[in-house]
């Protein structure tokens, strides 16, 4: 038994120590590519596959490709980076996309447009920016371009001479390739000279996108790529905001948090425009190492309790809220285990979680008359409105840093169901129906020594209130506070949605 016992504490020792450590090496790079397999990587079979521990993309006389086709790293997309690889080429063409874009209505889904850094087996294209069905060529080897609102290409002082930068390439070897991309400057070079920098200020400037390695059409050839290592990079003038959204539970129209959180980030974006930069993530815990990286605001809208995905990448979490970054939780996302499970976590970076045998989760219609001169309330009127709305969370003593937003009294129908986990119970009763107390369900939570801010908001089980504007409201101004974005006194406008938009990113379908 003591041989089991200890086997098994060394298994969940290693399981922990390799979901946490996901910040990066030392320098901040972490692979994206395993060196074995194709995992989180999608391109034609038909060309691309692992061969010598280097993603292989190759064309024969027999197996041509009809047009330029493209392998696809799937988890995630990029935004301010540096990305370092190798590469190798054998006769014809290839190059690395950028912030790129899927040509939708193409022969197959491996067609891709957009920022292309190329390299060939000759001497002309090696070092060059190109735009991929995006404009054609951006600077050449040696260049140094800029690119006007209008969209006008501007030559400025030369990076080098093209045929002496030349040199440093190494013909039928591998290469280093290394991109740096910051705002809407690029940069990139290869065995480390640098080779071209544009900075695209035009109208179709792209600040995030794709990442993905292209095998061009033509005569037959062989590209490999390897030891392909990204790390992510502050955004000097914009807040970037993370949603992560947790796999599919309960049926259609409720804990939809995918579709929530498409909703949530396109009004930021509609509003604040350059000044933010929103990556969603679905299905559970990113498969990106790099996610969090740069992120001044994460947002979790997931399943709850047990199964919550933050349990096993709290270190993870904290080491980048003690940096600064923003912790938020929608609904189901505020209930985590207590204690070192998740809950102390969770009041350090959030002020309160949902604690089992100690909060409630009726459905019930609170009256919300009040609000507090805080900028998350900012603009929100009295309200009121059906939901799962949470209540009697586990707050830090003398809910130190914490104002609630919404708060209301729960009448006595909320605690008819007999006491459980997530019912009734001596202490919820004792709170509401003696001491008529109310019940905070929104909440956000300024923290010490250079911490993220904290929210929580126990509702929307019900996808369609985010229809509700003042409901819709709160959580906007929640999730741009925490990335310390300036909310206006009247609150973040929004759009209201359509019943197009609401049934749409579900992931059930309507019975």
């Amino acid at each position: 038994m003591k041989i089991l016992t200890f086997i098994s504490i060394l298994s969940l020792s290693i399981l922990c120590a390799h979901a946490d450590h996901h910040e990066g090496g030392a320098d901040g790079f972490a692979p994206i590519f395993d060196g074995k397999s194709l995992n989180n990587w999608n391109g034609d079979p038909k060309f691309w596959s692992v061969q010598d521990g280097a993603i292989t993309g190759q064309t024969t006389a027999q197996n041509p490709t009809r047009g330029n086709t493209f392998i696809i790293w799937e988890a995630g997309e990029l935004d301010d980076f540096e990305l370092k690889l190798k590469f190798k080429i054998e006769g014809g063409n290839s190059g690395i996309q950028i912030r790129s874009f899927k040509l939708n209505g193409k022969a197959d889904e491996w067609r891709i447009g957009g920022y292309q850094s190329d390299f060939e087996a000759g001497d002309n294209w090696t070092g060059t920016i190109y735009g991929e069905q995006f404009g054609g060529v951006f600077a050449k080897r040696g260049q140094r371009v800029t690119v006007n609102e209008k969209g006008k290409k501007n030559q400025g002082d030369p990076v080098g001479d093209p045929r002496e930068l030349n040199k440093a390439i190494k013909k039928g070897e591998w290469n280093e390739f290394h991109i740096i991309a910051k705002g809407y400057n690029i940069k990139q070079s290869i065995n480390g000279t640098l080779m071209a920098e544009v900075t695209d200020n035009g109208p179709n400037k792209r600040r995030q996108g794709l990442l993905a390695l292209q095998l061009h059409a033509g005569p037959p050839m062989k590209v490999q790529f390897k030891d392909i290592m990204l790390k992510r990079l502050k955004l000097e003038d914009a807040k970037k905001i993370c949603f992560y959204a947790g796999t599919r539970s309960h049926g259609w129209g409720s804990h939809e948090h995918n579709a929530g959180n498409i909703l949530l980030a396109k009004r930021l974006r509609a509003h604040y425009g350059e000044k933010v930069v929103t990556s969603l993530y679905k299905n559970g815990w990113p498969k990106d190492p790099t996610a969090m990286q740069n992120a001044d605001a994460l947002v979790m809208f997931c399943t709850g309790g047990g199964g919550h995905m933050a349990k096993f990448h709290l270190r993870q979490i904290d080491h980048f809220q003690k940096k600064g970054m923003g912790v938020g939780c929608i609904h189901y996302a505020v209930e985590i285990p207590k204690g070192k499970q998740g809950g102390d976590k969770f009041l350090d970076w959030m002020g309160g979680f949902f604690e089992a045998h100690w909060s409630v989760n009726p459905h019930w219609i609170p009256e919300f008359k009040s609000f507090p001169d805080h900028p998350v309330a900012n603009g929100v009127k009295p309200f009121k409105i059906n939901d799962e709305w949470y209540y009697h969370m586990r707050f830090r003593p003398e809910m130190k840093g914490i104002t609630p937003i919404l708060s209301a009294l729960p009448g006595a129908e909320t605690l008819k169901r007999r006491d459980g986990a997530h019912s009734g119970n001596p202490h919820v009763r004792a709170s509401v129906l003696e001491r008529k107390e109310k019940q905070h369900v929104v909440w956000a939570t300024e923290n010490e020594n250079g911490a993220g801010r904290g929210f929580g908001f126990t509702g929307a089980h019900v996808h369609n209130n985010w229809a509700d504007e003042n409901f819709r409201k709160v959580g906007l101004n929640a999730v741009a506070w925490i990335a310390e974005l300036d909310i206006p006194k009247e609150g973040i406008p929004s759009e209201t949605p359509n019943k197009e938009e609401l049934e749409a990113n579900q992931d059930y379908p309507r019975k």
